[in-house]
């Protein structure tokens, strides 16, 4: 008969049943001991009188389940999956041959389908462990912001950057904005669009970017808040800025996930451009939100209402400085010289500090008192300084700008040289080293003009 395979299970069987063959426990107290009816008890002693303890075995063991998937419709799918989803993880993939294919099946099953066929690696390694922090408590009590740099477009368009607006108690995607990059402009748009949709929540979580937080807290000028938070405070929102990426978790994981799922549903819906995969978001949103969100401990909402004319928001969100206007009622901002036009209200800004308001669009408007004030704009030129400080976020579009520049624009020659200034040539004649005859004359002439002045009065 050759060995037998058999369990735990199979081997406590046998010997119970050998002691109720044997006369040694009544069948009612074998039932008992494993937990099986007296028919199914009685059935197993009659396999086990006539095929002895190999009867016991399962019937089961080595065949086919009844539900097993045929093996032509497994190839099928994983060639599917091999031909459109090869970069997919089990679980996307899976969702993806629903919608797109009418193919159900569980992720699971797919996950050991392509592991076996080489389509999928399991990514468990050691790392770090943090201590978890708490999730608050409300909607809109919190939330998360970040950008995250990515060929979001793969090949098919630029890398950009993805703004991530996260609810930290549910996990809500609140909003999601491509843009070029990381700059105080772009937030301000973003946060225009969230204030719009939801309202103002209680405050925003960040990380130290030098959009959300003075780099140099102990600088001398300045007012030791950022444009951005200026428009924060203005709004009554509170901006925390987080002492590590781990603190603000939420958000990072959900940049990991959007850089998995989001590539790929761009990929699918054969978007390349920031215009319309902006477009597309929405959907994507709310898809997302439908499977990911979670349910706050408390339902209560802490958005609260904008209530603000656009105008006033406009002003708001833009870039504020103050310049001096000088008696000529002119001003420098941003290598450009500003003329302000004569009139009643400029000309009292002689000597005086004014505001100046630049927008998103590049208009710059001059407010003294909360009146804008007409001016002409001279000097107009945007050229990137050299050897200037960029940052790596602003990276991108900072190179995409010289580029545009130089194309346009050919470069001024400077001088090279240790000295900053050199002799220019005037035309005019030197007069030369003076003769002991003109001294003479020069001296006597001075001698004359004393003597003629009246003596000083006593």
């Amino acid at each position: 008969m050759g060995w037998v395979m058999m369990s735990e299970r199979d081997l406590s069987r046998a010997a119970v049943l050998r002691d109720v063959v044997a006369g040694r426990l009544p069948a009612s107290n074998a039932a008992v001991v494993l937990n099986l009816s007296r028919r199914q008890l009685h059935r197993l002693l009659v396999r086990f009188g006539t095929e002895g303890a190999a009867g016991l075995v399962h019937r089961g063991r080595g065949r086919a389940p009844n539900n097993a998937t045929p093996a032509d419709r497994r190839e099928a799918i994983l060639t599917l999956v091999r031909e459109r989803f090869s970069d997919f993880g089990p679980t996307m993939a899976a969702e993806k041959l629903a919608e797109l294919h009418g193919i159900r099946i569980s992720h699971e099953t797919l996950r050991k389908w392509m592991i076996a066929d080489g389509l999928w690696a399991s990514r468990r390694h050691s790392r770090a462990l943090h201590q978890p922090r708490l999730r608050r408590e409300c909607l809109g009590e919190l939330i998360q912001i970040d950008g995250s740099d990515h060929r979001w477009f793969e090949d098919r368009g630029p890398a950009c950057t993805l703004l991530v607006f996260i609810d930290d108690a549910t996990s809500t995607l609140m909003h999601l904005e491509f843009v070029s990059s990381e700059s105080t402009f772009s937030y301000f748009g973003a946060l225009e669009r969230y204030l719009t949709l939801h309202g103002r929540p209680v405050a925003f979580y960040s990380d130290k970017h030098t959009v959300f937080r003075v780099a140099q807290q102990g600088a001398r000028t300045g007012h030791g808040m950022t444009q951005f938070g200026r428009a924060l405070n203005e709004l009554n929102i509170e901006i925390l800025c987080a002492n590590s990426s781990q603190a603000k978790g939420r958000v990072e994981r959900a940049n990991r996930t959007l850089q998995d799922r989001l590539v790929k549903e761009l990929r699918l819906a054969g978007i390349s451009d920031m215009e319309t995969a902006n477009a597309f978001l929405p959907g994507f949103i709310d898809a997302h939100n439908r499977r990911f969100a979670r349910t706050p401990r408390r339902p209560d909402n802490l958005h609260r209402p904008l209530n603000m004319e656009p105008e006033r928001l406009r002003k708001i969100l833009c870039r504020r400085d103050e310049r001096f206007v000088s008696q000529q009622l002119a001003l420098s901002y941003e290598k450009q010289r500003i003329i302000l036009e004569p009139n009643d209200l400029s000309l009292s800004a002689a000597g005086k500090y004014v505001d100046l308001y630049e927008y998103a669009d590049g208009a710059v408007e001059v407010v003294l008192n909360g009146i804008s004030l007409p001016y002409r704009m001279f000097d107009k030129e945007q050229r990137v300084t050299h050897a200037a400080i960029t940052e790596n976020k602003r990276l991108s579009e900072v190179l995409r700008f010289i580029r545009e520049q130089q194309e346009k624009n050919p470069p001024k020659l400077r001088r090279v040289g240790a000295q900053r200034t050199r002799y220019e040539p005037t035309g005019r004649k030197s007069p030369g080293r003076k003769s002991w005859l003109d001294k003479r004359a020069e001296r006597r002439a001075a001698e004359a003009q004393a003597a003629s002045l009246p003596p000083p009065a006593e």
